[in-house]
């Protein structure tokens, strides 16, 4: 293993330590404290969520892009020309990351959610502040209808991922803003869709932090889980990522006009070196 790929490993690592870090940590001040700081202001949940994704990208895209999701290697693999070769070491470190991020929660949060559940007469072998760690289906979702909600919410992100990112799309943010939008992204899903099943749309966010969790007390709660509900959160985004990124791939990409135009100037060239060369 290069020096350079080892460097990648660790910044997915971070990136996804990071985001996990404040976005579970967000996720004990809503649920665990009575009144909730967020009771009535959810939006601040999902601008947390967001900023922790948006650091994350600050602190370590210059290293390894941070994907910091393995629905995002997936996709980047498939349409954006990423080595097959690392998809599978990206998502292990991401894992790594998740479930790190998850016992620096624990870590900080753990007396508070034991509170938590004696005072709901809860135990974490029974689901007791569960969701602070990892995500399940709201209220009238039923698995299956969970799964059809993580490919559409995790196709959404990637489309936009994709569309932010495109250094032929001149709409996208410059200057390195990027980040802080696709931030916003991550706060908008939330915002709007979140509570159908807390919006995992990242495979190691949610499965790093529910293996820690199962070490941690939480059993068959977290793993796995209440209907066996544990590989929801990594077969629908990970499908949902293709989904979105070949949408863009086919829906946008090939009409971006400044595409186009690079397109023809390199036919234009094409030409001109054919009719100045002697020997054609």
């Amino acid at each position: 293993m290069s020096r350079q790929f080892l460097g990648e490993l660790i910044s997915e690592a971070i990136a996804i330590f990071i985001i996990i870090a404040f976005g579970d940590s967000v996720a004990c001040m809503y649920v665990l404290y009575d009144p909730s700081p967020y009771q009535n202001a959810y939006w601040g949940v999902c601008i947390a969520w967001g900023l922790s994704v948006t650091i994350a990208i600050y602190v370590t895209g210059s290293v390894s892009g941070t994907h910091a999701n393995p629905a995002v290697t997936l996709a980047l693999a498939m349409f954006r020309g990423f080595s097959w070769k690392k998809v599978l070491p990206y998502w292990v470190a991401q894992v790594i990351g998740a479930f790190l991020g998850a016992a620096l929660v624990y870590v900080l949060f753990g007396p508070v959610i034991d509170h938590f559940n004696e005072t709901h007469q809860l135990t974490r072998v029974g689901g007791g502040a569960a969701g602070v760690f990892f995500t399940h289906p709201g209220l009238a979702i039923t698995p299956m209808h969970a799964l059809l909600d993580q490919i559409i919410l995790t196709a959404f992100l990637v489309f936009g991922i994709f569309a932010i990112t495109e250094q032929y799309n001149e709409a996208a943010p410059t200057a390195n803003s990027g980040a802080l939008m696709i931030g916003f992204l991550v706060a908008l899903i939330g915002a709007s869709m979140g509570y159908l099943e807390a919006w995992a749309i990242n495979p190691a966010r949610d499965f790093g932090p529910r293996l820690f969790a199962y070490f941690a007390g939480w059993g068959a709660s977290a793993l796995p889980s209440p209907g066996n509900y544990w590989w929801i959160p990594i077969v629908g985004p990970l499908i949902g990522g293709v989904v979105g990124a070949a949408a863009y791939q086919w829906l946008i990409y090939p009409f971006l006009p400044a595409r186009m135009r690079a397109l023809d100037k390199l036919r234009m060239e094409g030409a001109s070196a054919l009719t100045s060369d002697p020997n054609k």
